[in-house]
This record gives structure tokens, C-alpha cells and sequence, in this order.
């Protein structure tokens, strides 16, 4: 649900993908391209197109490119239909971050922050404070730190495993039900399709 011509521009004029754009160009084997040359290379590179989608993903952007139906523009009968659509695409926009590799996400780096805070803190009560007799105690509420943190990262990685199954499943679900209603007329992909992104504006 990628707009490519989006992708492409925005690769080529947002400072944000501007490492992703320099790989266009080292592929491309020169600095300046027109947008349809940064489109092509996007295409026949999915590698490209993946770390455009990461990078959309980590800093809250949104890879679906698509608005939802908005009431009145088809006919009654597929009204149901363009419900659930809608539906899906609120679900997709919200199940997004889990898209990512949980060892690339922000939980994880929050949770060795705060690891790191109490090691930290650890060194402090003992040296800096002279509490040498309590280190062993001290270093025991380390200890189970490390497993309360190790606990809770094994169950968010559950968490954007299951949630990444539930995006892809409902992304495919999606997807048909779009096609369908294209097929049958109802209504235009392109239509809906979101050309620019309001937060880079």
C-alpha cells in the first residue's frame, strides 16, 4: 500500500532518507537523478524500498499510503465493504511500529537504558556511598533487574511477533478486498492513494 512515485520523490528530496538516496545514486553510478531514475532503481532494489519502510516506521510515519473511503463516494450496496476497509486501515495504522525487527526497536534500546541506569547506579551505592557490606545485597537487586528486564523484553518480542502476524494477515486481507471492489468498479486505488506526506511538508 506504497505509493512509489511518493517513495521515490521523498527519497530524493526529504533529508531524512538522504543515506537511503545516496544508495540510489551509488547504484544509479551518478548524482543527479530525475525522479522516474530514483522510482526504477526502487523497483528493481527492494532492499531500498525496506529501509524507506523502516525508516517511515521508527520515526512514526505511516507505510500506508491509502485515506480511507469516505462516506458517499460509492455506491450503498458496498457499504459494509468500505467499513471493513476503513476498519483494516485503522487497524494497519496502529499495528505498524510492530513491523519492525524487535531487536531494531526503541523497547529494546529502552530497556538496556535502564539497565544501563541501574549498573550505574549499583557502582554509585557501593563506591561512592561506602557500601561495601551491602554489596552482595546490592548486586543481588542488579541481579534480578537483569532478569525482571530480560523477562519483559522476551515478552514484547512475543508481542510484535504476534502483532507483525496480525498486520500481515490483515494487510493481505486488505489488499483483496481493495482489488475486488476495484474490479467491480466501486472504486479507484489510485483515488485514495495519499501522494504526500503532510508531516514532511
Amino acid at each position: 500500500m506504497i505509493c512509489m512515485s511518493r517513495a521515490a520523490a521523498e527519497i530524493q528530496t526529504v533529508g531524512l532518507y538522504d543515506l537511503i538516496f545516496q544508495d540510489v545514486q551509488k547504484i544509479a553510478g551518478k548524482q543527479d537523478l530525475s525522479e522516474s531514475e530514483v522510482l526504477r532503481i526502487i523497483e528493481e532494489n527492494p532492499a531500498i524500498l525496506e529501509e524507506y519502510k523502516q525508516i517511515n516506521v521508527e520515526y512514526n510515519l505511516s507505510n500506508i499510503h491509502l485515506r480511507d473511503i469516505l462516506p458517499g463516494e460509492m455506491d450503498e450496496s458496498f457499504l459494509k465493504e468500505a467499513q471493513a476497509i476503513n476498519k483494516n486501515l485503522n487497524t494497519l495504522r496502529k499495528l505498524e511500529k510492530y513491523t519492525l525487527d524487535f531487536e531494531q526497536s526503541s523497547t529494546l534500546i529502552i530497556i538496556f537504558s535502564v539497565e544501563f541506569f541501574v549498573l550505574f547506579s549499583v557502582q554509585y551505592f557501593i563506591v561512592l556511598l561506602n557500601l561495601k557490606e551491602w554489596q552482595l545485597e546490592i548486586y543481588g537487586v542488579f541481579a534480578l533487574s537483569i532478569f525482571i528486564a530480560w523477562r519483559y523484553a522476551q515478552k514484547e518480542k512475543r508481542k510484535y511477533f504476534k502483532n507483525n502476524n496480525i498486520f500481515q494477515k490483515v494487510y493481505d486481507e486488505t489488499l483483496k478486498m481493495l482489488n475486488v471492489l476495484q474490479t467491480k468498479g466501486c472504486i479507484d486505488i489510485s483515488d485514495m492513494t495519499i501522494r504526500e506526506c503532510q508531516e514532511h511538508v
